[in-house]
């Protein structure tokens, strides 16, 4: 008798550890969907990809990336929004590309160089002391030649394609245009300057189910 008890004592157990199992990843995959979407609609990435990794394909890439750089920051000064930028960046992709595709003629090379706009699949990133999680994220990409190499990341809104990374401090202003647009947990999310141990598991968390989605839409 004793024993039939303990059997259903401990299958009951079992049961209710697999029912909240099952609430907890369903409130963390809640969180996470709510607290990336609200980061990737915040954000617009510059995406930069060289022919090959050889030392001379990565360095037209830098080339190329501070040519556009220096465009991008003319056209888009006063922009207020994400969506500003990305409007800019729509009205001018065809001067982009014609600036990029010089840039690799002028440095002796012929690759073909191609620029399209689109969401995109991105790894975690530091910025300074701003860290952005994986995650599909809106962006300008541009794709050099087989575009097989190492790839070059920044951020166009918030501007911090600038930031100095030896420093590693974002503009206080980048920052404030950040805060405006998440939400104070948000905001502290991307911030390495929180030495909060909650925070940095919730990034954990949000970096784990990202990558995780990232893999799937990929395979």
């Amino acid at each position: 008798m004793k024993k039939i008890i303990h059997n259903s004592f401990f299958k009951r157990f079992l049961i209710l550890l697999f029912l909240l199992f099952i609430y907890t990843i369903i409130c963390a995959f809640s969180y996470v969907n709510a607290v990336s979407s609200n980061i990737e609609s915040s954000v617009f990435r510059l995406h930069v990809i060289a022919n090959s990794d050889s030392e001379e394909d990565q360095n037209l890439k830098y080339i190329v990336r501070d040519n556009i750089l220096k465009y991008i920051n003319e056209i888009s000064k006063d922009a207020t929004s994400k969506e500003n930028v990305i409007e800019l960046a729509n009205e001018n992709i065809n001067t982009i590309q014609e600036i990029a595709q010089q840039t690799i003629y002028d440095n002796g090379f012929n690759y073909i160089v191609n620029v399209k706009i689109g969401n995109f699949a991105f790894p975690t990133k530091k910025y300074g002391d701003i860290s952005l999680p994986a995650g599909f994220y809106d962006a300008l990409r541009i794709e050099i030649g087989n575009a097989s190499g190492q790839n070059w990341w920044c951020v166009m809104f918030p501007p911090l394609c600038f930031v100095d990374v030896s420093s590693g401090v974002v503009p206080e202003e980048s920052k404030e245009v950040l805060q405006e647009n998440l939400s104070y947990e948000e905001y502290n999310l991307l911030s390495e300057n929180q030495n909060n141990s909650d925070i940095n598991f919730k990034f954990k968390i949000v970096e784990f189910f990202q990558n995780i989605g990232i893999k799937l839409a990929q395979s």
